[in-house]
């Protein structure tokens, strides 16, 4: 497993967005989340095909800190079932790689 993933997650407004980031650093459970948004999600949802406004969470961090991640997104987040998605780093600008494991804990 790479030691370094991205996690990632949409939420229905700004709002939430900047909660989750502000939280996940507050408790150095990563160490940058950007936010995106809006974007424009199309997808299914109890039989019906739905359209909606999103902002999109990029959060970098170390693959160890995963649960706890999903935990805390999971303790915000207002879906009743979030995204929340980890793709591994596989390469990376090392300096940036030391920072992300400078500014998380385990």
């Amino acid at each position: 497993m790479s030691e370094h993933i991205q996690i990632i997650t949409t939420t229905e407004s700004k709002e939430d967005a900047e909660k989750i980031a502000r939280v996940l650093i507050g408790k150095r459970l990563a160490a940058c989340t950007q936010i995106i948004g809006p974007i424009k999600s199309v997808y299914r949802w109890k039989g019906e095909t739905v359209e909606a406004e999103e902002w999109l969470c990029l959060i970098k961090t170390r693959s160890e800190l995963y649960e706890p991640v999903e935990k805390e997104i999971l303790e915000i987040h207002p879906y009743e079932v979030p995204e929340i998605l980890a793709m591994p780093i596989s390469a990376g600008y090392v300096r940036y790689l030391r920072w992300v494991d400078e500014n998380t804990e385990v």
